[in-house]
């Protein structure tokens, strides 16, 4: 099971050279045990990004979640109480985003690796407070 970050989903959607052939193996490998996980605040970060033109999708942001998890092997992760919690009182020094904490305390409560390209995330993985993989590699 893993986490994947909005920028590795959209890589992948989009075909991106980016996503390395490890981290590709990585979600195959996820996808076929229905273990690709993607945590519902993602929702918001792609509608926010895409409303302010930061990111352009081929169709509706809505339309677009369907499509991607009607591929298979994709499952949301509902944000809960626990996850909030731990978002807000994240150990060690990480930055204020809303979207890469809660992110990152998904992954913490799932026990398993966030799949991101992000240096901030990769590390606050380095000092030891949640598992990552870089989606470079």
């Amino acid at each position: 099971m893993i986490v994947i970050d909005t920028h590795v989903l959209v890589w992948l959607v989009q075909g991106d050279r980016r996503l390395g052939a490890v981290a590709q193996d990585v979600i195959a490998t996820a996808r076929r045990t229905n273990g690709a996980s993607i945590p519902t605040i993602m929702s918001w970060e792609m509608a926010m990004l895409a409303d302010r033109e930061r990111l352009a999708l081929r169709m509706e942001t809505g339309l677009w979640f369907t499509h991607v998890v009607a591929t298979g092997g994709f499952r949301w992760i509902a944000l809960t109480p626990e996850i909030g919690i731990d978002a807000g009182t994240l150990p060690g020094a990480i930055h204020g985003d809303p979207a890469d904490r809660l992110m990152i305390a998904t992954a913490r409560h799932l026990a398993c690796p966030i799949l991101t390209a992000d240096e901030k995330i990769l590390a606050y993985a380095t000092a030891g407070h949640v598992a990552a993989i870089d989606a470079r590699v």
